[in-house]
């Protein structure tokens, strides 16, 4: 199929409202969840799957998450949208690559930091065809098999530096996402990427770091076990995660993870200090100020 065949079969259907073909580079998780749902939701009729690693692409297909696999750019060319649903670092280099070979399709990632990306392509000339966007979910599981229809819905996607993009590309977009059940936030990259060291980034800072210090202390793994409550196990969940979806998220945001990776230091150091000089009563009002927390997260 020519470029201009797939311009003319891109614009036909997204004017009569017919379901898309849609290329998921990357099915795990995020990609693998999203291809489940787009599917059952009627908004994609043909799912094509890129998958570097043989087996996850062989899983991905035993459990039809995606109709196909096939080879990066022969993806593209016959889909819609494509997703680009892998490690920030990979996206840097295959999006400017996917920009150079497709015509009016609409790329969109999924990655956690977004500076980085938007000024990989800030002056290519298909930028505008390019939506940066991040869907505020995930788990600590990874591969295909921990694709689910129960993902996304009622969490945010943040779309960012809209004016950069096309206003049919942004559309398509944040259609695709209301289509997961997910709301949408505008934001600006750099906003983002401060935002989320925050919400996301120090949260799994300090549950590597816990893990780390629990394994270090305790070399006898069959106590831990024993003795973990639900609040141990949830404060450890995201040390599960996988190293290589969270190094490159934390080198991509390093500044603005250090800088929160620093107040998070003083904070403990404060707690420390009380336990040294036995200060209760400061104890108590870092842990009632702690409290406050409820009036954001219910």
């Amino acid at each position: 199929m020519s470029a201009g065949e797939v311009n003319n079969k891109i614009a036909e259907t997204s004017s009569n409202g017919e379901a898309l073909t849609v290329t998921i580079i990357g099915v795990g998780l995020i990609g693998g969840s999203m291809a489940l749902i787009l599917k059952e939701k009627g908004f994609a009729k043909h799912i094509i799957g890129v998958e570097a690693n043989k087996e996850n692409a062989q899983k991905a297909l035993e459990l039809k998450i995606v109709d196909e696999i096939l080879p990066l750019y022969q993806a593209v060319m016959k889909a819609n949208i494509i997703v680009l649903a892998v490690p920030v670092s990979v996206c840097e280099q295959l999006l400017p690559q996917i920009l150079d070979n497709i015509d009016s399709q609409v790329v969109i990632d999924t990655g956690s930091t977004k500076k980085g990306i938007t000024d990989a392509v800030k002056n290519h000339p298909k930028r505008g065809r390019f939506v940066a966007t991040h869907p505020m979910w995930g788990t600590e599981y990874s591969g295909p098999q921990a694709a689910t229809r129960d993902a996304f819905a009622r969490k945010a996607t943040v779309v960012c530096n809209v004016a950069q993009s096309d206003t049919n590309a942004v559309q398509m977009a944040e259609d695709l996402y209301k289509t997961l059940g997910m709301y949408i936030v505008h934001m600006d990259a750099e906003d983002h990427d401060v935002h989320v060291a925050y919400v996301s980034h120090i949260s799994h800072i300090t549950s590597f770091a816990l893990a780390n210090t629990v394994l270090e202390k305790e070399k006898e793994e069959d106590a831990i076990f024993e003795l973990a409550s639900a609040g141990f196990e949830s404060t450890v969940r995201l040390a599960k995660s996988n190293p290589a979806m969270w190094v490159p998220i934390f080198m991509q945001n390093r500044e603005n993870v250090l800088d929160v990776l620093n107040e998070h230091i003083s904070q403990l150091r404060k707690f420390k200090a009380c336990l040294e000089k036995e200060n209760t009563d400061y104890l108590k009002e870092l842990i009632e100020n702690a409290n406050k927390i409820r009036k954001i997260i219910k």
